[in-house]
């Protein structure tokens, strides 16, 4: 798991039949890196919330037949990111 920071929602009208119609959101690290996960939570910008990856996202997401591998498990209600 890693703790990242949602920066927005990525739209994409053409996608594969494992994809569904799943929430697609743009993450970002502490250190600046960023990456796509899907959101089966409801996460909105600026949420700092915690993810799966890997073959372990297939089942945070709820359906395993999802591909991806990187879905928010849950929005952080208090993090202080300095420590």
């Amino acid at each position: 798991m890693e703790i990242m920071q949602v920066t927005g929602s990525l739209v994409c009208t053409q996608r594969v039949p494992g994809l569904d119609h799943s929430n697609l959101r743009v993450l970002r690290t502490p250190k600046g890196k960023l990456s796509v996960a899907v959101d089966p939570v409801g996460a909105s910008p600026g949420n700092w919330v915690f993810t799966a990856s890997g073959s372990a996202a297939r089942f945070a997401c709820g359906n395993p037949e999802v591909q991806t591998d990187l879905t928010i498990g849950g929005i952080i209600d208090f993090w202080e990111p300095d420590g």
